[in-house]
């Protein structure tokens, strides 16, 4: 019987998984990729690797549960001759303790959960899961795989915010978030070249959720965002960077509440906020309401801006990659991002960005920019197996 690996990455509204069967040698080979949708329309969704549709199917009762129940029975039952033999998971805050892959014990998920405060909406949500396997299959060992661990290798000086020195042994810092995507994106480039990971590159992770990560020799050396997932680029419902000053006028002058505040930074901001439309870059781009093109200009306007300063910690740039939704698949906010930094030597090649080639980027463009998708159950699925829990 063949040993097979589950990865699953936990969202807002889907959950992600990939699931790979682990050959004798510790190989890995991806058997289905697919996502429990759990909008208004729950349902099942699997796709084999050459892209075949295997599961297509409504889920009901409480989705996030049922729907580990039923993507277990799925994989057991529908894809026979496979025992799932570890499931890995991406968990967004992993703090200051968790820098690496972890097998997952009833007292490291109570130590992750007491670090919800550090990402209130993220970190319930990445837990769910483990908790409903852990009812489901309790003999299954878990892996969780951390979106900050990656962010590890910043300097001090970049991690460090000014406030009391007495805060940041509380661990008050910056950690960085999306590193399981950097962490795959950087392998990638060390793939198609050794060359291109070396340079000062910028990866754009342009999704509902997005940063910028400056690497160099494929290590990240700073980032947009920061102690949150709130901080830095303007996001689908996420505010990005703002003044705190503006947090401490609604507390102060205004009576919101700290969970009214969360809500609104988290939920009614971003691209949702600027539009009055849709916290979607699609449906943005399709519109032609005024609000919703300033949304689209803003995002471009603050992802170039923050690329500036990280062409700055870097001391100068030589590759610019696109990836995550938008950053894969927008033609227009990459022109309207590559625009802005012409004057860093960013020169793009509009039909070959237009056309999504995996090089964007003029001959004569000093800066090497690339669209490159990412793949984060992967790097789940590959952490799981370093473990040792699998073999």
């Amino acid at each position: 019987m063949r040993q097979a690996i589950l990865a699953l990455n936990a969202g807002s509204s889907s959950i992600k998984f990939g699931l790979y069967d682990l050959g004798s040698s510790g190989d890995l080979q991806l058997v289905s990729r697919g996502a429990l949708d759990l909008g208004d329309a729950p349902k099942l969704t699997a796709k084999a690797a050459d892209g075949t549709v295997q599961c297509d199917r409504p889920l009901a009762g409480d989705a996030r549960n049922a729907g580990i129940d039923a993507l277990l029975d799925w994989i057991e039952s529908e894809l026979g001759g496979r025992k799932l033999v570890a499931a890995g998971h991406r968990i967004v805050h992993g703090g200051r303790e968790f820098v690496e892959p972890v097998r997952l014990t009833p007292d490291v998920i109570d130590a992750l959960d007491r670090l919800t405060p550090l990402a209130p909406l993220h970190q319930p949500r990445s837990l769910a899961p483990i908790r409903t396997l852990s009812a489901l299959r309790p003999d299954l060992p878990q892996v969780g795989c951390f979106d900050t661990a990656f962010h590890q290798t910043i300097d001090p000086i970049v991690s460090r915010f000014a406030l009391p020195r007495r805060y940041d042994t509380d661990g008050i810092r910056r950690y960085g978030f999306h590193g399981l995507s950097y962490e795959y994106i950087a392998g990638r480039l060390k793939q198609i070249s050794p060359a291109l990971a070396a340079k000062r590159t910028i990866v754009a992770h342009l999704g509902n959720g997005a940063s910028l990560c400056a690497m160099r020799d494929g290590r990240s050396v700073d980032t947009t965002m920061g102690f949150s997932a709130l901080d830095g680029l303007v996001m689908g419902t996420r505010c990005g960077a703002i003044d705190p000053g503006v947090l401490l006028y609604f507390i102060l002058e205004r009576g919101v509440s700290g969970e009214a505040l969360q809500h609104m930074l988290y939920e009614e901001s971003g691209l949702l906020g600027v539009s009055g439309v849709s916290g979607d870059m699609r449906t943005l781009e399709a519109s032609d309401d005024p609000h919703a093109r300033e949304a689209v200009n803003l995002f471009a306007f603050r992802a170039a801006r923050e690329a500036a300063a990280l062409a700055n910690t870097l001391g100068g740039l030589e590759c610019l990659a696109f990836t995550a939704g938008i950053g894969e698949r927008s033609a227009p906010v990459r022109k309207a991002i590559c625009e802005r930094l012409h004057w860093l030597g960013v020169a793009i090649d509009e039909p070959s960005n237009a056309s999504h080639a995996e090089i964007i980027s003029r001959p004569d463009s000093k800066v090497e920019i690339r669209v490159v998708a990412t793949d984060e159950e992967s790097i789940i699925a590959r952490h799981t197996c370093v473990q040792g829990i699998a073999r």
